[in-house]
């Protein structure tokens, strides 16, 4: 006697799927037994032998209306030739041994499906629950089915444009999956821009390690940035990362770093000269996301909140990076009513500050101050205080005068040139954002998932290390806000949200490098 329900990924988000897949779980008449119904029961059917439609449909009402109770008795597992037992028994039993009634049951079998897809080890799942030992009523056993992979390595590589910048970017990446058994799926990267940056990553994701029940990962990567049209420096990273926490909420990340700054063309200003040469980041990096949004793509309710906490300078060594980093970021969605329009707001505000002796008088790192501009989105990611619409790429906030070039006794140079101005970067940042999003008229357009919206943004950047908290105004901090606005259209794609929008500035100062026209701005998924 038994029976059996298929739980697949699609029921995850269907609680009525859940139901109808129920109803496979009741005890049939084996060919060779006849079924014995007591009075009581016959009476429910009117007298007669129920047939197998009344008895599914009252083993639906039974769990539309009330708790059907039932206990695992056993979880078998099956198809897993490389991975332990004991990975998919830790990610699962707990999940079933909590189930008491039939509902609850299927909940756990999707919530179980869903963990075992997120190792990414697996081709596919599928988890059945079958009708436990006859001489157990009540009982259930659930069978695991798995299929793993025949080649455990995969790849991918892709080109991608910047139009704003007329660059281009290559990016590969290589990942060997359950190499030993235990969902270790070890990756390599790297990726090559115009603009020569350059990548590359090597790393190792394990969803357990020794006693901890979260995921751990460790990975090295060596970085080189070309910051020279910006800030006139030009940035190299060897560092380690080792994600020690990580839940649904929480993320507790180590990072240990070596860092050289260098300025190949000599023409840094003096802010940016004092901070050339090696460095060495040891840090501990705490955030908290909490997400209710019903989309990052188009949000029309619901809301976000993440806050960042990052401490550097754990360790003696007189080349630490010594500062605190605080941001926190927060959107809205509130749905208007009418062409499915939303009004999204958006605040982010963030802060980093030296400690230590003599912290008053420090600086801060260059590389870790907040920078504002650029072609991201505001509002689809919570990214912190770096977005501005309209606004270039590192192109508001404090800035110094480029070392001046002399002419040279042949008559080349020009000492009579502007050397132009390098972006320091601020301390303390903030920035905020609304936009009105809306349907368009078209329906091939809003079939394809295109839309509009209106949109106004703001936000300025302060110093306030090396003494200059001294001279801080929160007046004056306020009367110095940059300010945008403009419409456009959004193009959700399959690998990216890409904006088209035309930008008109409201308000810049004399240094920022802004436009008034068309600004097209990017941001991934998730």
């Amino acid at each position: 006697m038994e029976s059996a329900a298929a739980v697949d990924r699609s029921s995850r988000a269907h609680a009525e799927e859940d139901l109808e897949e129920a109803n496979n779980f009741e005890d049939e008449p084996e060919d060779d037994e006849e079924e014995e119904f007591d009075d009581e029961e016959l009476g429910a059917y009117g007298g007669s032998r129920p047939s197998e439609r009344e008895r599914m449909s009252d083993l639906l009402r039974r769990l539309a209306t009330a708790p059907v109770r039932v206990r695992v008795h056993d979880v078998v597992i099956k198809g897993n030739t490389k991975t332990k037992d004991s990975l998919i028994e830790a990610e699962v039993v707990p999940l079933f041994r909590s189930a008491s009634t039939m509902q609850e049951l299927l909940q756990a079998a999707a919530a179980a499906n869903a963990r075992l897809q997120r190792l990414e080890i697996f081709d596919s799942v599928n988890i059945v629950l079958d009708a436990g030992p006859s001489e157990l009523p009540g009982t259930a056993n659930v069978v695991i089915n798995l299929v793993e992979p025949k080649n455990p390595l995969s790849g991918d590589i892709g080109f991608y444009t910047k139009p704003e910048t007329r660059g281009w970017s290559v990016e590969g990446l290589l990942k060997l999956k359950n190499m030993f058994g235990y969902g270790d799926i070890w990756n390599a990267g790297g990726a090559y821009s115009w603009d020569h940056t350059t990548e590359l990553t090597v790393g190792l994701s394990l969803p357990r390690f020794m006693t901890m029940s979260t995921p751990f990962t460790a990975r090295t990567s060596l970085l080189t940035q070309d910051w020279l049209k910006f800030s006139s420096y030009k940035e190299r990273l060897l560092g380690l990362s080792l994600g020690l926490f990580n839940t649904v909420h929480h993320e507790l990340v180590y990072n240990l770093t070596w860092r050289h700054l260098t300025d190949p063309l000599r023409m840094s200003s003096t802010s940016v000269r004092r901070q050339l040469g090696h460095s060495l980041l040891s840090s501990l990096k705490y955030s908290y996301k909490l997400d209710r949004r019903n989309s990052s793509i188009r949000p029309t309710k619901g809301y976000a909140f993440l806050s960042t906490s990052q401490i550097g300078g754990l360790g003696p060594d007189s080349y630490l990076s010594r500062y605190v980093r605080q941001e926190f970021d927060l959107r809205a969605a509130i749905p208007l009513g009418f062409f499915h329009s939303a009004l999204n707001i958006g605040i982010s505000a963030g802060i980093i500050m030296p400690w230590g002796s003599g912290f008053m008088t420090s600086s801060t790192p260059l590389p870790e101050r907040f920078y504002m501009g650029g072609n991201t989105s505001p509002l689809s990611l919570l990214g912190g205080p770096t977005s501005l619409l309209g606004f270039k790429m590192r192109g508001l906030g404090p800035t110094d005068l480029r070392r001046m070039i002399p002419a040279r006794a042949d008559g080349s140079g020009n000492s009579s040139a502007d050397p132009g101005t390098d972006a320091l970067g601020g301390d303390l940042a903030v920035t905020a954002c609304a936009d009105i999003s809306f349907d368009l008229p078209l329906k091939l357009l809003r079939d394809s998932g295109f839309y509009a919206h209106a949109f106004i943004s703001s936000g300025n950047l302060a110093k306030l290390s090396e003494g200059s908290i001294k001279d801080f105004s929160l007046r004056q901090f306020g009367q110095g806000f940059r300010s945008s606005a403009g419409f456009g259209v959004i193009v959700p794609t399959k690998i990216f949200r890409m904006e088209v929008n035309y930008c008109y500035i409201l308000r810049k100062f004399e240094h920022d490098k802004a436009k008034t026209g068309i600004q097209f701005s990017f941001s991934p998924l998730s």
